[in-house]
């Protein structure tokens, strides 16, 4: 039975203080998760009901084997997750001061297992058989990801569903002046772009959410959405439907991971058939849900929250 989505790109071991508004420096204990986006993204899929698996690699250490567990504990398909000897599964360590300042500090030096996926031990049948598959932009920061990522999508082919998450994260490239024409590659093979406005503009060198939208299809997607944070979301199709949609109210605990929340929605939503508005109404309540929690994998929301929250008006 093919998967209902793939995604492909980043995992680690995300560390989270359990004090919130206290400097990393002061904190005394920590809370581990599951987390990376594409990780992130599969089990907030899975939460809802669907089939999905990750491509992605890790250390060959307990970190990467606590990861298959988590995977495996949250129904995600571990099957194309692969250990790289001698170099060490990421870390992450983040600080909490809500509602909006969430400082990251990314360990993955020498060089992270997950940017080590090669294009030869790609499953072709399975990623061409998958109802959707998710890369990031992550993936095109250092070879061999990028060019296993670009592979991916010319296997695809554009056929069923390919969402190009463009996940923007300067530090990861060597050379940031050099990541737009790998995002335009991508773009070419994509059939929705999601990103907020630092990673529209990296991708198209226009920052207005409209324009950018319109870029993004000029481009070659079906589907554009740019997230606006306390403006919401704006979704445009190449077949004329645009829709802006509001955030959800909540009292924001953590912001982390509301994106890969929106993501798995996402998907869910396009996976059903759902009206664009519909689909982006349920994407903002499943990052808004996520935005109030803590963590971030385990904090992925049920179809049930998301209803309760959509019929609320706000995340209680």
């Amino acid at each position: 039975m093919a998967y209902d989505l793939i995604t492909m790109g980043r995992i680690g071991v995300d560390l989270y203080p359990l004090q919130t508004g206290v400097p990393l420096a002061q904190v005394s204990s920590f809370g581990k998760f599951l987390g990376g986006s594409a990780a992130n993204v599969a089990v907030a899929a899975a939460r809802l009901g669907r089939r999905t698996a990750v491509i992605t690699r890790t250390g060959d250490d307990p970190f990467g084997a606590y990861l298959h567990e988590a995977l495996r504990d949250f129904g995600v398909d571990d099957r194309w997750v692969t250990a790289v000897p001698g170099l060490p599964t990421p870390v992450t360590f983040c600080e909490v001061f809500p509602p909006d300042d969430f400082p990251l500090y990314f360990y993955r030096q020498p060089k992270a297992p997950d940017l080590e996926i090669d294009a030869h031990e790609l499953d072709l049948d399975a990623l061409g058989e998958a109802r959707i598959l998710w890369v990031t932009g992550t993936g095109l920061s250092e070879e061999p990801s990028r060019t296993a990522t670009l592979a991916a999508l010319a296997h695809r082919a554009r056929a069923g569903t390919t969402v190009f998450d463009l996940d923007w994260r300067p530090m990861f490239w060597k050379d940031p002046d050099t990541a737009r024409r790998f995002y335009a590659e991508a773009l070419r093979h994509t059939t929705v772009a999601v990103g907020n406005l630092d990673e529209v503009e990296v991708a198209t060198g226009v920052r207005e959410p409209h324009a950018a939208a319109r870029a993004l299809l000029d481009a070659g997607v079906e589907l554009a959405v740019v997230k606006q944070g306390p403006k919401g979301v704006l979704a445009v199709s190449s077949q004329g439907v645009s829709t802006e949609v509001p955030p959800l109210p909540v009292k924001v605990l953590n912001g982390l991971g509301a994106g890969d929340a929106f993501g798995g929605s996402l998907c869910h939503g396009l996976l059903e058939g759902w009206d664009l508005e519909r689909t982006m109404r349920h994407a903002n309540a499943a990052g808004a849900i996520v935005a109030s929690r803590l963590e971030c994998s385990s904090a992925m929301p049920t179809t049930d929250e998301i209803e309760a929250a959509l019929t609320a008006g706000a995340v209680l």
